[in-house]
């Protein structure tokens, strides 16, 4: 049975929650185990040490949500050796590509040296939310105000925390990172607005599916095939990776990483195929994983003995925190509005009425 519109536009919210809570564990054992952090580690493992087991882990966690949830039967299909199989278009496809990245230079993001989670989450939600207005305009969708009020407030806290003053020591290669996330981000966001983001739920889950069938395989394709290559430092780490995990010690660890990774791949791509417009969904989104970073830092803090969150850290997070406030009263307030409409009339209210009305 399809969603009363109302209740539809209170989905966002659970998959919100559900992206924060994803999200927090996510990024705080990521940076864990790339510091060495655990208890009984001798040393940290690096970005591209943790991609190929935890991308593993995220495929098959894919495969798992999507059979539990039924959505194959969305897909699209070709028939290959007389058997209908899933299929994706040549967007989904390519949307598929980008995703794969975002996977793996979110991963990477939360394991270099002298960056914390929350500055480089900053970093790499800011770009994102700037890319949200644009990608409206050019695919031209009307922009609510609240969704503006959400992105000013939302842009203000990525200021507090990047301001003068700040720690911020960023090396060539986490600049490289947030490019290709970046790209990733712009490329996927202008797909999924022409392609999904509409009313039509069964596009939004067909979109979703198809992306989620091609970003995880195909990271697993490009591991295997850098670490089947084998030369130079990252090489080398990769092919590691696939390797010596039984070595590492940290089986059950490196397995989360990669489950709760595929969490935030769900419940994010979902927030951002709401119908709505990007300016709405995106902030959604980026104020989950913003918040989640604080979170995930005050854990490491109290927990491992780590840096914890500073001042501007916390003003951030709580800007964010009134983005994500004026951007679910509407919606709120509709559902109200709605949920009132279609009360049962009570035998005391029918009596007040006036006759013949």
């Amino acid at each position: 049975m399809e969603l009363t519109d109302h209740r539809r536009d209170l989905t966002i919210w659970g998959y919100a929650f559900g992206y924060f809570a994803c999200y927090a564990p996510y990024s705080a054992l990521t940076k864990a185990l790339s510091q060495g952090a655990l208890d009984g580690m001798t040393r940290g493992i690096s970005g591209f040490e943790l991609l190929p087991w935890s991308t593993l882990a995220s495929g098959v966690g894919m495969f798992l949500f999507l059979t539990a949830r039924g959505w194959w039967q969305y897909a699209s299909t070709r028939t290959v050796l007389g058997v209908r199989v899933p299929f994706p278009s040549p967007w989904t496809f390519l949307s598929g590509l980008c995703s794969a990245a975002i996977i793996a230079t979110t991963t990477l993001a939360y394991t270099f040296d002298g960056t914390s989670i929350v500055f480089m989450m900053l970093l790499m939600r800011g770009g994102v939310l700037i890319l949200a207005p644009l990608v409206d305009v050019m695919s031209r969708r009307r922009v609510a105000w609240p969704s503006w009020v959400a992105l000013g407030l939302s842009l203000a806290a990525v200021g507090v925390a990047t301001a003068p003053g700040v720690d911020a020591r960023v090396t060539a290669a986490a600049l490289v990172d947030l490019g290709v996330y970046l790209l990733g981000y712009f490329i996927r966001l202008r797909f999924m607005s022409h392609l999904a983001k509409g009313q039509d739920a069964s596009a939004s889950i067909r979109y979703f599916v198809e992306e989620q069938m091609v970003a995880t395989p195909a990271l697993v394709a490009v591991l295997v095939g850098a670490a089947l290559l084998g030369e130079g430092p990252v090489l080398s780490d990769i092919r590691h990776g696939f390797t010596d995990l039984l070595t590492r010690g940290r089986v059950l660890e490196e397995l989360l990483v990669g489950v709760l990774s595929q969490g935030t791949g769900v419940f994010g791509g979902l927030i951002l195929l709401d119908h709505r417009e990007n300016s709405f969904c995106v902030p959604v989104n980026r104020a989950s994983s913003i918040v989640a970073g604080v979170v995930a830092t005050g854990l490491l803090s109290v927990l491992l003995g780590m840096p914890g969150a500073g001042r501007r850290e916390l003003l951030g997070a709580a800007l964010v925190m009134g983005a994500m406030l004026v951007l679910s009263l509407p919606t709120v307030l509709k559902a109200r509005r709605a949920a009132k409409q279609a009360a049962p009339v009570t035998g005391s209210e029918a009596g007040g009425r006036a006759p013949g009305r």
